[in-house]
């Protein structure tokens, strides 16, 4: 959808309604008004208010980005503006990220923007992705689904790749049917041209968190250390890089990984 930057807001509605798998009744239902409306609206004989694309946009929870897109569509000025984290608006956030970040030690802890691309780590995680990795893989923007699935990344040392590589693709299908971001769409047939492993292999981990948790299982210098991880999201976001950027804080999964990550924070804050 991103990429129809000529299309009309009656196309852009339609594809949006199709996106989220709702007939032009039931989207009627969902926005107060009648189907009639729906149908002038995608056919362009009839061009929404501005209050109106903004309701329709709510209805179909179209990301502020694309919000911005059907504005401009249907004549009206972009709504959310984007800004890059470093601009001065955004440093009370800026800082809440780093605050995360630093205060999830000594457990790794990572910043991403839409694509996946790395924004912030704390130190961590950048031990933990740096680890046996080619070169051309921590250049900028580093990816963190194609470190992590890349053959000359971090998939020779992940221990349950077949179903971590599984849980990746299914957080991309559901990021994708979401959004409908081309960049994610070609992120995704990137990664299928990966090796696949044998997804027959026995799941690395201790019985009890199977049905409960995906585990990022890793062969570290200093043995098996297995984490199962969280996302946290800005609530209400009215910025577009806001919306777009999530922080993803990893925890240990039994006592000797977080053991190891004690040592190693131990060890390189001695003098």
């Amino acid at each position: 959808m991103r990429a129809m930057t000529t299309a009309t807001f009656g196309a852009h509605l339609r594809n949006w309604r199709r996106q989220r798998r709702l007939s032009q009744l039931e989207l009627a239902d969902e926005a107060d008004i009648s189907t009639r409306h729906v149908s002038f609206m995608e056919t362009g004989r009839t061009n929404p208010s501005r209050d109106m694309v903004l309701r329709l946009c709510e209805r179909l929870s179209v990301p502020l980005r694309e919000r911005n897109t059907l504005l401009a569509a249907a004549g009206y000025a972009p709504m959310y503006r984007e800004r890059t984290l470093d601009d001065p608006a955004l440093a009370a956030a800026r800082q809440a990220v780093e605050l995360v970040l630093q205060g999830h030690a000594p457990c790794p802890a990572i910043a991403l923007d839409r694509c996946w691309n790395l924004v912030s780590a704390n130190h961590a995680a950048q031990a933990l992705l740096a680890a046996h990795v080619a070169p051309e893989l921590l250049a900028p923007p580093v990816n963190i689904f194609r470190l992590s699935l890349h053959p000359q990344g971090l998939a020779p040392r992940i221990a349950n790749l077949a179903q971590w590589r599984a849980h990746l693709f299914e957080r991309l299908r559901q990021q994708i049917q979401a959004t409908a971001d081309p960049a994610l769409a070609a992120l995704r047939d990137e990664l299928l041209e990966y090796p696949a492993p044998d997804e027959s292999s026995p799941l690395v981990l201790a019985g009890e968190m199977l049905g409960v948790v995906m585990p990022f299982c890793f062969d570290s210098a200093h043995g098996m250390l297995s984490f199962i991880s969280t996302t946290t999201i800005f609530g209400s976001p009215v910025d577009v890089t806001l919306q777009e950027l999530a922080v993803e804080s990893f925890f240990p999964a039994d006592e000797f990984t977080a053991r190891v990550l004690r040592e190693v924070a131990q060890q390189d804050s001695a003098p």
